[in-house]
């Protein structure tokens, strides 16, 4: 699915892609959200005419509201899954989209809150598992550092590749064939106990710098000890109250969830005292926990899972997160923490 702003140069990537030599067969849908699924599921009863669909999404669709689809929609069945969520951004104009967005531009979410709203920009880039920033030559290089660091700090999991008129020299694992719903092995690129935050939430007063917690949206990393099998029911519990509710457990009484958090993209790798790793993966309130295809090879001899010291890692992109107990909280869930005071 390749999303972005209208002028981002959507269009110019999928017209490259189409004309390089790839070996696939691909169909492309120009849609607006429900035409896109419509066009999809009649795709499927064309067997062998194509192995690969590219979805161009319009300009200030909100990625987030399609892709739990490709989970849950009958009608696409086992024979199509989602390879992974593209984001151009213009490198000269996606810092004002994302500082100073036109009332038309604004996003309204579920939850009534107090504060501003987050830009259409702030959840492409959240949602996204590849970010092109494109047009590259018509920016000072001070001026692409600037995007780079405002695109991970929005979302410190996607992978970032600079352009000039959408072009990739490699396309298979960067626009194709990614595999980022049946892969985490990107994990390992979040830095350990680490959180991003963009820096549009931060609010100067009194030269004290506070933070907009409704505004700010950020990557949290909350680091998972070796865990039993009989603790995944618990930990599965845990990841449903934080995206169905907006709820962080045994932390309610203290009164943390007067502001509502929201998740927008999970990703996460589990490791069992039996040998098993899991892969937790969602997009918004959709999310599954299942064997990680890798598994096998990853705890060959146990000599990899040595070196990983048997840590696990959930990384939360959302917005709201910045500054609530998460660790506290999962590891009482899990039962190896205190109860929060």
């Amino acid at each position: 699915m390749y999303t972005g702003y209208l002028g981002a140069g959507k269009t110019t990537l999928v017209n490259y892609i189409l004309r390089e030599q790839h070996g696939k067969r691909i169909a492309v849908i120009l849609n607006g959200l429900d035409t896109g699924v419509a066009a999809i599921e009649s795709l499927i009863s064309r067997r062998g005419a194509f192995d690969y669909i590219m979805l161009e999404t319009s300009g200030l669709a909100d990625p987030g509201n399609l892709a739990p689809l490709f989970w849950v929609d009958d009608g696409l069945g086992s024979s199509i899954y989602l390879d992974g969520i593209v984001t151009l951004v213009d490198a000269k104009n996606i810092l004002l989209s994302l500082n100073e967005p036109a009332s038309a531009e604004t996003v309204e979410e579920e939850h009534e809150h107090k504060g501003p709203h987050l830009t259409t920009a702030h959840l492409q880039i959240s949602h996204a598992d590849v970010v092109i920033i494109n047009k590259c030559d018509v920016v000072s290089a001070e001026q692409l550092q600037k995007v780079q660091a405002r695109v991970k700090a929005i979302n410190g999991l996607a992978k970032m590749h600079m352009t000039q008129y959408g072009q990739i020299p490699q396309l298979e694992g960067v626009l194709l064939d990614l595999h980022a719903y049946d892969e985490v092995d990107q994990l390992e690129t979040v830095e350990k106990g680490h959180s991003h935050l963009d820096p549009v939430s931060q609010v100067f007063y009194k030269a004290r710098i506070v933070f907009d917690v409704l505004q700010s949206i950020s990557t949290l990393t909350l680091q998972v000890p070796l865990l039993h099998p009989s603790q995944i029911d618990k930990l599965e519990a845990w990841i449903r109250s934080l995206l169905w509710e907006s709820v962080l457990p045994a932390t309610e009484a203290n009164g943390i969830n007067e502001q509502a958090f929201s998740i927008h993209r999970t990703k996460g790798q589990i490791f069992l005292s039996d040998g098993q790793i899991l892969m937790i993966q969602s997009v918004r309130d959709v999310f599954e926990i299942i064997n990680n295809p890798s598994s096998g090879s990853a705890r060959q001899g146990g000599e990899r899972l040595g070196n990983r010291e048997n840590t696990g890692k959930i990384v939360l992109i959302g917005k709201a997160l910045t500054g609530l107990p998460f660790e506290k909280s999962l590891a009482v869930a899990l039962g190896y923490g205190k109860q929060p005071e």
